[in-house]
């Protein structure tokens, strides 16, 4: 099992995808359908089928837990209905009549579990506590949109992952929630659990398609997108584990379950996982539009006589904010405004001991080495920002930095084939926006506040010497 803690949250603060009272034995079948377990797999199937079910999640207004925040009412009615009716031709006596026979093409569901980031464990950690929440919620997705096979992507060493979701998809079908006839249904469900070795552009839904192909893992552009030409070229619906572990507090308690947070954000819970400089690391279920101090404050906050100088959000490709702006929403569009995102979930706190700068600097060079470097924005583009980052963090510049770093994060931005290379900009240029200060005496002065990064500068002076 994943050993990443799970850290208490306020009463106020709805569990609606991590137990509230972690079970003895998450794999068993009986005490997760007593708990509710399937109880929205039987209101999808039973009373609204595949329609209603769109439905229910379009009123809901709910949006994906990763990414770009899709409304997933509206992905799930794409993938559904993709692929025009075909009218084929029916022999009679040797003659060919016209009969208009609509053949509907194969479907996929594809759960993303294969938790791109190489340093957040918050997939694993629900796929391991509450697995019948994911698969519930896939078999859902499955029935309203058509699909009969769900694949679910794991990191081939998640050993324990791997095995908890077998074990617990043999259960489920034992027990008739999955298989050839769902429920009574007719309903045909099929789970398999796909183990793949890759890099984080996995995170990336084209790359995961690629990769359950066997092929080489680069993004394809959209549109068309997924829902439409997927998983071995037919509609594919992809979400992530929190995503369809979501779907039954939807179904069953209605949107009273999600609490609103803005008429501008979406509905429902997220899991973050906390650390760096806090007292308690962990993993937290929060619900969006709570503001990043309510998160930091689960953690303990900053300990002893440390203070908070910056809080790194969304992993890798994630934006640096500074302490004074931990009062931004954790939601997709106010994360988006202030420089960072939503992403994998993951809040490092950084103090006073920590250069930003430099933090800047390997994050872009870990996302320019993790590209697929399909694109020229992509292959040279992120290597050139990425020495850029290096060359201030060594405090050797090349004339105006700052602007040569602007541009071409413009560049990037405009012409990226896929969010890899948009967000690889975020480190660097929250930098600017918020750290001018720390960024000029690197430029300037050869110099860094924290005392991380000038020793490298000087070093290699000296050896040039």
């Amino acid at each position: 099992m994943t050993s990443t803690p799970i850290l208490a949250t306020p009463a106020r603060f709805p569990r609606l995808m991590l137990p509230a009272a972690p079970a003895s034995d998450p794999l068993d079948l009986d005490a997760a359908v007593t708990a509710g377990a399937f109880t929205a797999l039987r209101i999808a199937v039973e009373q609204l089928k595949p329609e209603g079910v769109i439905n229910a999640l379009i009123e809901s207004g709910m949006r994906g837990r990763g990414g770009g925040g899709r409304q997933i009412g509206e992905k799930w009615y794409s993938c559904a209905h993709a692929g025009a009716p075909v009218a084929m031709a029916a022999p009679v006596g040797g003659a060919i009549v016209g009969v208009d026979e609509f053949v509907a093409p194969a479907r996929y569901v594809v759960v993303n579990a294969y938790g791109a980031d190489p340093a957040v464990t918050t997939d694993r950690v629900l796929v391991e506590n509450n697995p019948y929440a994911v698969i519930e919620g896939a078999a859902i997705a499955a029935f309203a949109v058509g699909a009969s096979e769900v694949v679910i992507a794991v990191r081939a060493e998640a050993t324990d992952t791997i095995q908890a979701l077998q074990t617990a998809i043999a259960a489920a079908e034992s027990a008739g929630y999955l298989g050839d006839n769902v429920l009574g249904s007719n309903a045909e469900i099929h789970f398999s659990v796909k183990p793949l070795q890759g890099s984080y552009m996995l995170g990336e839904e084209t790359v995961l398609l690629k990769g359950l192909e066997g092929q080489r893992g680069q993004p394809e552009q959209q549109p068309p997108y997924t829902t439409t030409r997927g998983l071995y070229g037919k509609p594919t619906l992809i979400h992530g584990p929190q995503t369809f572990a979501a779907i039954h507090t939807i179904l069953t308690g209605g949107l009273e379950g999600f609490p609103e947070t803005d008429a501008r954000t979406f509905a429902g819970t997220v899991l973050v996982q906390i650390s760096g400089a806090v007292a308690h690391p962990g993993i937290a279920e929060v619900p969006f539009g709570v503001t990043l101090r309510e998160v930091l404050d689960l953690a303990g906050g900053v300990p002893g006589q440390s203070r908070l100088k910056a809080v790194l959000v969304g992993g890798p490709s994630g934006g640096i904010l500074p302490a004074d702006a931990i009062g931004v929403g954790f939601d997709h569009d106010s994360l988006e405004k202030a420089g960072a995102q939503v992403g994998s979930g993951s809040i490092v706190v950084l103090d006073q001991h920590s250069c930003v700068v430099d933090l800047a600097a390997v994050l872009t060079r870990f996302c320019a080495d993790e590209a697929c470097g399909k694109t020229i924005p992509c292959r040279i583009g992120l290597r050139r920002l990425a020495e850029i980052g290096a060359r201030i963090s060594e405090g050797q510049p090349r004339g105006d930095e700052i602007a040569r770093l602007t541009d071409l994060s413009v560049d990037i931005v405009g012409s990226a084939l896929c969010d890899h290379e948009r967000r690889a900009t975020l480190a660097l240029l929250s930098v600017v926006r918020y750290f001018r200060d720390e960024l000029d005496a690197h430029l300037l002065r050869n110099s860094c506040p924290a005392g991380i990064c000038h020793p490298k500068a000087d070093a290699r002076a000296g050896a040039v010497s």
